[in-house]
């Protein structure tokens, strides 16, 4: 891909999207949102990659749509003709990955400044760590504009005093990296140069297990999530009996009495 605000990086088992407009403080543009889908498309499609981290260069991680180019509604559009996809039809995702219908793990790593929709990977990323310099808040209700979706999810993943606190102040109320640590918002808080490498530590760890397994298992706890307990557990065995017929499910117990590393195929 030929990319002017993201950068996309392969390695090994692991694909980096790196957001990359620092000048505008990684604000998304439609162009921005257009090729972050196709990294996440190329990701989720590509037979190498096992797991997906997000992250940002300069000193904010995403500071929500860019103000210059919100349209009139107040929510930023791809390029795509007004209501001709699907996606345009749901909840916004504007530069999410698409978390409900992708399969690998998303590995969300904040470098700094994360408001508005960039809490939108914070709330629906698999393992999100962050910089000890990154700091949280929702400045919507500040500029006029009714803090939607990002909140919700924030009262899904913050006591519902804390969300209400951080939506109704707006700008004013700003969250620390070791306070979103403390209300579990962020998993890990990592001083600042060493971000990055462990976010890839991390997902060496991740790649180190059984790929299909990891994704049964984190479908399972997405999926679940929505449904009565029931039916989710349900899900989830219907997950687990699926697994078993692949070939990593024999390679694993197999590479355990043998006394030696799995060698994981993905299928």
């Amino acid at each position: 891909m030929s990319l002017d605000c993201i950068k996309y990086e392969v390695d090994g088992h692991t694909a980096t999207v790196t957001l990359n407009r620092p000048e505008a403080l990684n604000a998304l543009s439609p162009h921005m949102i257009t090729e972050l889908r196709a990294a996440y498309d190329d990701a989720e499609n590509d037979d190498n990659v096992w797991v997906v981290i997000v992250t940002a260069t300069g000193r904010a991680f995403c500071t929500g749509a860019d103000v210059k180019e919100i349209p009139g509604d107040g929510k930023v559009v791809n390029e795509r003709p007004y209501l001709s996809t699907y996606e345009q039809w749901e909840a916004p995702q504007e530069g999410t990955p698409p978390f409900r219908t992708m399969a690998k793990p998303i590995i969300v790593a904040v470098n700094g400044l994360c408001c508005g929709a960039g809490l939108d990977w914070v709330t629906t990323g698999d393992i999100v760590i962050a910089s000890d310099k990154a700091t949280f808040f929702d400045p919507h209700v500040s500029i006029g504009l009714v803090a939607g979706r990002e909140t919700v999810r924030l009262a899904r993943v913050l006591p519902r005093s804390v969300a209400l606190r951080m939506a109704l102040m707006g700008k004013h109320e700003r969250m620390s990296a070791d306070r979103a640590y403390q209300l579990g918002m962020v998993s890990e808080v990592v001083e600042h140069d060493n971000l990055l490498d462990r976010a890839h530590e991390i997902a060496a760890i991740v790649n180190s297990n059984a790929p299909l397994a990891v994704r049964g298992t984190r479908l399972a706890i997405i999926k679940g999530l929505d449904l009565p307990l029931h039916e989710a557990e349900m899900l989830a065995e219907s997950f687990r009996e699926r697994v078993t017929r692949t070939e990593d499910a024999l390679e694993g117990p197999r590479a355990f009495t043998q006394k030696r590393a799995p060698n994981w195929q993905c299928r």
